[in-house]
């Protein structure tokens, strides 16, 4: 008998898994993401705080936390490096000291700009008409809340 698994024999095939799909591609993203922020010396995660801050300055950590999925014990410690490398402030709220305001530094606020750049140069990579990146875009949104109201 070959040692070879077909895909009729019951046993899941990588290449078949809607997961593998999307974590190999969600690696390949962050690769090339990495290669355009180390030019502004930022991490992928501190570019999705950003991108949060230049939509709307001056959110709590638990409104940044909700737009972007994490819990403040994972955005806490990344907040506190990007305070030290002075693109954010953190301030308690003077109406409820459990409530830590982040407001964007001048720094952070100067970076969108090189930042605008970026859409444009990935969807160059991509290999993709814009309307196919809305509308996996579109899909991938639909996915996400559907997976988020399992968990």
């Amino acid at each position: 008998m070959d040692d070879k698994q077909t895909p009729n024999d019951g046993v899941p095939q990588l290449d078949g898994q809607l997961c593998f799909a999307l974590y190999s591609t969600s690696l390949a993203m962050s690769k090339l993401y990495r290669k355009l922020l180390r030019k502004l010396g930022l991490t992928y995660s501190q570019y999705l705080v950003l991108m949060v801050l230049w939509e709307q300055n001056e959110l709590t950590v638990s409104d940044i936390g909700e737009r972007l999925f994490l819990d403040s014990a994972t955005l806490t410690p990344l907040l506190k490096r990007m305070e030290q490398a002075e693109l954010l402030t953190r301030v308690r709220a003077a109406n409820d000291e459990r409530q830590v305001i982040i407001s964007l530094t001048d720094a952070g606020s100067r970076l969108r700009e090189e930042a605008k750049k970026f859409p444009s140069q990935m969807l160059c990579t991509f290999g993709c008409e814009l309307d196919q990146v809305v509308s996996m875009k579109q899909q991938l949104d639909v996915l996400r809340s559907n997976l988020n109201k399992n968990t």
